[in-house]
């Protein structure tokens, strides 16, 4: 029996998925398959492709999971899941989920003991989604998620990182072992280099254990000092002790701020209130390193903008982006916000 050209499967597969709602992006679509049909055509490790083929069905099954969620703001907690109940971080944690739950915000967690079960206590049921990772002593989910639709359980800890970073617009680190360490410095790792849009990352200790205080000054003493990261690199992240603290720290972020985009080179920063002409012209000069020509102008919204309805009656900013200055796009943020 002849095989069809792989093309013409593609395009016999893009034209079955027409009149889906949301309509498929075509060109995305096609490069999916290109690539899956790819990797089969090069014969690949049988376990190779049972990574890539799992893979992609936990990514699934997330997105599938997070969809009804997508306009509700989200902000994930991180922590040690070892942490008990009489732990005054456990209770820390609980009280700065409620207050944020309380102002509108979902709950993110790993769905596991210790202090991921204290946000989800904090948020309560309604407000709290999971993402579990499935481990020998990690048998399921914590009992407040559990059976609930707004919860998955992955395989793999780099789905799994995806998920839980993807869809919030804030994050809470509360202290933890290797996991969490891991979770907090690939997040400001991302921010840091770019490949994550700015967020608000709050470290948060209880007032008599300064567990990212230690953090911090290790940051600073060894890392800034060696010049392994630049001295901006510690704006990326806030160190907090109370739950009223946290809260502030993230609505804060978003006081003026929105969102970024790219629209080819440019990035495009949206506010609810453009600066002063002559606040404008100090922000020029004092961010001048961000922009690659100097210019940060006020714009209209881009034609791709514009294509795509994506939040038209937003004021804007261009910025010539120079990608290596992240850190300093994060201290950006925070002049617009106080303007």
């Amino acid at each position: 029996m002849s095989v069809p050209p792989v093309d013409s499967l593609i395009e016999t597969a893009l034209d079955q998925l027409d009149g889906a709602n949301p309509p498929i992006d075509r060109k995305v679509a096609r490069s999916l398959l290109t690539e899956a049909l790819g990797l089969l055509g090069d014969g690949p490790h049988p376990l190779d492709l049972k990574i890539a083929a799992n893979a992609l069905k936990e990514m699934r099954e997330a997105y599938e999971m997070f969809a009804p969620f997508r306009d509700r703001r989200k902000v994930t907690i991180f922590g040690s899941a070892r942490t008990g109940p009489d732990d005054p971080v456990y209770q820390q944690t609980a009280r700065v989920a409620a207050e944020l739950a309380r102002r509108g915000w979902m709950v993110v967690t790993g769905a596991g003991p210790g202090i991921m079960q204290a946000g989800m206590e904090g948020a309560g049921r309604e407000a709290s989604i999971g993402v579990s990772i499935r481990l020998p002593f990690e048998t399921g989910a914590n009992p407040v998620i559990a059976g609930d639709a707004k919860y998955v359980s992955m395989k793999y800890f780099f789905t799994r990182k995806l998920m839980l970073i993807k869809e919030s617009v804030g994050f809470v680190c509360l202290p933890g072992g290797f996991g969490t360490l891991d979770e907090t410095f690939e997040l400001l790792t991302l921010t840091q280099t770019g490949k994550g849009v700015p967020v608000p990352i709050v470290l948060l200790d209880t007032p008599d254990d300064p567990y990212w205080e230690a953090v911090d000054t290790f940051i600073r003493d060894h890392l800034v000092a060696r010049s392994m990261v630049d001295p901006d690199d510690v704006s990326l992240y806030r160190i907090r002790h109370d739950a009223e603290g946290v809260a502030a720290e993230l609505e804060s972020f978003y006081a003026n701020f929105h969102s970024i985009r790219f629209v080819g080179d440019r990035l495009i920063i949206r506010l609810r209130d453009l600066p002063s002409p002559a606040r404008l012209d100090d922000l020029r000069q004092q961010f001048a390193a961000l922009s690659r020509g100097g210019v940060i102008e006020a714009v209209e919204p881009t034609a791709a903008e514009v294509a795509d309805g994506d939040h038209l009656s937003l004021a804007r900013l261009s910025v010539d982006y120079d990608a290596r200055h992240a850190a300093g796009l994060r201290l950006l943020i925070d002049r617009l916000n106080a303007a």
